[in-house]
């Protein structure tokens, strides 16, 4: 049922996961659904790329940053933190950084 009120739709999914609010936390706990939320994610904040499911197996397996060669953790906190960096004009995949330099090239390097 298609819906032209966006609103309703909003309210509907809002439903959705709230009654499925199990089933979602444990797909969420599989590899696929850790893949599908971390690049609906990357698409979220404006990453483009030809190849997401191989820039995702290069994502998982990079453990340097690609500026500074400190190890990267996998999380959602500290300074080696992993992350994808992009230009965030055009979208553009740059590099797999530490959350350190990720943060030091988006305040020193304009896109």
């Amino acid at each position: 049922m298609p819906y032209k009120d966006k609103e309703k739709k909003n309210q509907s999914n809002k439903k959705w996961k709230e009654e499925h609010k199990e089933q979602i936390k444990q797909y969420n706990q599989t590899d696929q659904g850790k893949k599908t939320h971390r690049i609906s994610t990357w698409k979220r904040i404006g990453l483009i790329c030809d190849n997401i499911d191989k820039l995702y197996e290069h994502y998982l397996n990079t453990w340097e940053c690609d500026n500074c060669g400190i190890e990267v953790i996998e999380g959602f906190r500290g300074a080696n933190k992993r992350c994808m960096d992009h230009n965030h004009k055009t979208g553009e995949f740059r590099n797999i950084l530490c959350h350190a330099c990720n943060v030091n090239r988006q305040r020193y390097e304009p896109d």
